[in-house]
């Protein structure tokens, strides 16, 4: 009887030792750094406060523009964060590193992503609920507030990484991360907006939640991939 230990058991072992070696990393990284965890946080909550302000604080005005608001305000302060998601990696000359180890690069970088999401979007959604209140959001609207922004932030973190890999490499990539994301961000503020209202007005939430689900799936198969090529085109150049 043939006994040892399969390849395919050793590979699947290393990619996972890698994945969480890396996660603990960024957590690790991410809590020396607050202004970093805090800066998103606070633009997040700011767009609620000064909102009222700037166009009407009448309670069943703010509750109409309520859900575009919030989703808004998410994926601004989700793109605020981008900037940084490979920059101090490839300042302090760690990202060449990955690049030239043996580990697998998407590995690694699905693993950043993941702790990036867990620091900013986690974070924002369950902070949107307190936004959701200040705003004068209907009670029946927050199960769709939570549920499309679990759903969507992740494929904002997703699609938000490959504009940061293209740019890493530029002094002042923020401004050019926006252009070339921001399109790409439009259907997931779109659909889960749109879910969101129909949860207030008591509509079925499903088909947006699906879809957004769909948008997630398709950014977990494709975005880990994409932003190890951009990496290494950036690198390169």
């Amino acid at each position: 009887m043939r006994t040892g230990t399969n390849p395919a058991d050793m590979q699947k072992g290393s990619a996972v030792s890698v994945f969480v070696a890396t996660m603990r990393r960024e957590f690790l990284l991410s809590f020396r750094r607050k202004s970093d965890l805090a800066n998103p946080l606070i633009f997040f909550l700011m767009v609620a406060t000064l909102f009222p302000l700037g166009v009407s604080p009448e309670p069943g005005f703010l509750a109409q523009l309520a859900p575009g608001v919030v989703w808004v305000a998410a994926l601004l302060a989700t793109l605020l964060s981008m900037d940084a998601l490979f920059r101090s990696d490839h300042e302090d000359g760690s990202l060449e590193q990955l690049l030239l180890s043996p580990r697998p690069l998407f590995v690694v970088v699905l693993a950043k992503v993941t702790a990036h999401w867990c620091m900013t979007g986690l974070a924002l959604t369950v902070m949107a609920p307190l936004l959701a209140v200040m705003l004068f959001l209907p009670a029946e609207g927050m199960p769709g507030l939570m549920l499309s922004l679990l759903l969507g932030t992740p494929t904002l973190s997703l699609v938000g990484a490959i504009g940061a890999a293209l740019t890493v490499g530029l002094k002042k990539g923020g401004v050019l991360i926006s252009l070339l994301v921001l399109p790409l961000y439009i259907p997931v503020l779109i659909f889960g907006s749109s879910a969101v209202q129909a949860a207030v007005t008591g509509l079925p939430l499903g088909g947006y939640l699906a879809l957004l689900g769909a948008l997630l799936a398709l950014a977990l198969a494709l975005a880990p991939l994409a932003i190890a090529a951009a990496l290494r085109i950036s690198i390169s150049n």
